[in-house]
């Protein structure tokens, strides 16, 4: 099974040359980013699982219904907001759109996980960073999902061959073909591949004056719907089985 998914979230690289991106501009670039990658989804009919950025969710209402009424699910992402916070933004996203946030993906700051037990979350779906250097530090690790204080604990996948992760810059730099052959190499080995992106990735840095890394920036853009499309295309191709988050835990 491939469980793809999509960290939704503004990019917090400063701009270049003293330029101004106001906190608005990159609120839209991150809608227009996300309204690039459910076009794909749509063109290819694969459902995935769109994690959003507590913070920005209340500013999200149009997006978060263009995802919801695609069939996607909707789950948090957690930056730095309180556990009060989530909870305030999680009662009133479920009022408004009826339906239950059940996941949430956690990555510097890590949340006590009976405490989000209390806020109704069913399953974890933590990351760590990626950089440069990152793949080369990776150890084997467990790949299984495992129940820990009533939540599933779902990991972040590797390659068993490769020690690659599934993260959003090993997907960024790699040609598609030797990335097409880790997931089918994966997936013979491990019942899951888990995918996941950044919104962020699919901007124009050649447009917006963004002061990022070299590295950050390649491949981006264009190239990276291109990229995904590409393994869309591939995937149903082989007839490969994809899921969201909660169908496939639940």
């Amino acid at each position: 099974m491939i469980l793809l998914t999509f960290n939704i979230l503004d990019i917090e690289a400063k701009a270049k040359n003293s330029a101004q991106i106001s906190d608005d501009d990159r609120l839209k670039i991150t809608v227009d980013n996300t309204k690039a990658i459910l076009r794909i989804l749509d063109i290819h009919d694969t459902k995935a699982t769109f994690f959003i950025e507590v913070s920005i969710v209340e500013k999200l209402h149009n997006l978060i219904k263009a995802i919801s009424g695609r069939g996607h699910e909707i789950a948090f992402y957690n930056k730095n907001s309180s556990l009060h916070e989530i909870e305030e933004v999680k009662k009133n996203i479920q009022e408004c759109f009826g339906k239950q946030i059940r996941g949430i993906r956690q990555k510097d700051l890590k949340l006590p996980q009976e405490s989000l037990k209390l806020l109704e979350f069913n399953y974890v779906s933590n990351i760590d960073n990626a950089n440069i250097l990152f793949p080369f530090k990776r150890l084997k690790r467990d790949t299984e999902i495992t129940e820990e204080d009533g939540l599933s604990i779902v990991p972040e996948s590797i390659s068993p061959y490769s020690q690659l992760p599934y993260n959003d810059f090993v997907f960024q730099i790699l040609p598609m073909k030797y990335y097409q052959n880790m997931v089918f190499e994966t997936l013979k080995n491990d019942e899951f591949v888990l995918i996941y992106l950044n919104s962020w990735q699919f901007t124009d840095f050649k447009t917006y004056p963004f002061d990022i890394p070299f590295y950050r920036s390649f491949s981006s853009g264009k190239k990276m719907e291109d990229k995904l499309n590409d393994l869309l295309t591939w995937i149903n191709e082989k007839e490969m089985a994809t899921s969201r988050m909660k169908d496939y835990i639940f």
